[in-house]
Order: C-alpha cells, then sequence, then structure tokens
C-alpha cells in the first residue's frame, strides 16, 4: 500500500507539470481523452459522507483496478450504502470537463450510483428523477463546482460529446452520464 502511495504521489506530480489542458479529440468512437494524455484523474467529495476520492485512475491506455474500486466505493448509494461498478466512461466524461474548465478545486458529487429503491423515492418526489435513470446503472454523476457556474460546467462536458448532459440551474448541478449524447435543461 506504502509503495503504491508513493507511486500515485510521484505520478500526480507528472501529472501536475504535464498537465494537457486541450479540447479531447473526439471521433465516431468513445474516445473520450484521446490525445489528452497519459494520466486521468479525478477529484470529488461527498458533502453527504464527509468522503473524498482524489485518485489517478488511468495511466497509459489501462485503468487501474485499484483506483476503479475506491471510485465504486465512494460513488455508492448513500442512503442504503449500495454500490455497483461505475462505468468508467461517466469518469472519464467528468475528468475530461474537469480538465476543460481549469480547475484544482475537487467536484461536489450529489448522486453517483442509485439503488432502485432510493431512485423510486426520488421520482416519488420530484419529476425530473428518470424512471429508467442512468444512475441505477452506474452510469451517471451529478455534480457541482464552487468555482464554476452551472453554465460553465454544462459547457465543458457538452464539448466532450460523449454522453448526456443535463443542466439543473435552479438546484446548482450538472448531470454527466455515458448514455447517448445529447443535452438538455435551461
Amino acid at each position: 500500500m506504502t509503495m503504491m502511495t508513493t507511486t500515485r504521489r510521484g505520478l500526480l506530480g507528472v501529472f501536475a507539470a504535464t498537465m494537457v489542458t486541450a479540447a479531447p479529440t473526439m471521433s465516431n468512437a468513445f474516445g473520450i481523452l484521446r490525445g489528452a494524455g497519459d494520466v486521468r484523474r479525478i477529484r470529488m467529495y461527498s458533502g453527504r459522507t464527509g468522503e473524498s476520492v482524489d485518485t489517478v485512475y488511468w495511466i497509459e491506455g489501462e485503468y487501474i483496478k485499484e483506483a476503479l474500486k475506491e471510485i465504486n466505493h465512494f460513488m455508492r448509494d448513500w442512503r442504503t450504502n449500495d454500490a455497483t461498478v461505475i462505468d468508467p466512461r461517466t469518469i472519464d466524461i467528468a475528468a475530461a470537463s474537469h480538465r476543460l474548465m481549469d480547475v484544482s478545486e475537487p467536484y461536489m458529487m450529489l448522486s453517483g450510483y442509485r439503488s432502485p429503491k432510493t431512485n423510486a423515492m426520488l421520482r416519488s418526489k420530484s419529476k425530473g428523477v428518470a424512471k429508467n435513470s442512468l444512475h441505477m446503472k452506474g452510469m451517471a454523476a451529478d455534480l457541482r463546482l464552487k468555482s464554476r457556474s452551472v453554465p460553465q460546467m454544462y459547457a465543458a462536458a457538452a464539448a466532450c460529446h460523449a454522453g448526456g448532459v443535463g443542466k439543473y440551474t435552479r438546484s446548482n448541478f450538472v448531470h454527466m452520464d455515458c448514455g447517448p449524447v445529447r443535452t438538455w435543461g435551461g
């Protein structure tokens, strides 16, 4: 474990020194970060659980299994404590958007995985919750940044052309998912 921490710290230093800020190049294939470097990092915290994650999850064309497990646990349904495998493409979209906004602040994650029970409860309280939400498949995240507006976050995520992006200005968050490319919200 100490060796992994040391390696990650070293990689984070290298990453910070060589961070690529250019927009990702997209093609018809799902290639969210083509040409965007060999290291991908995600930083988030949860106001609900008090937990945070700051990890390099991709190095030189490979996802890091231990980092993905950490992300899966972090993004669990905090109401039921149920977890699932988070689709790494969702993390890729969030990481690419974060990079495009050129911020150091971690995302505040409002919602990652949702169990069917939690989704049904939220749906009973709001018309804005989809019956077959991609949150239940580990394919979506609702995120917020203090230093960027909802329109700025929305524009960065939409620029990735890699999934669904929803703008929730009144609730101050952006939905990002790795489903079909589409946008919504006002």
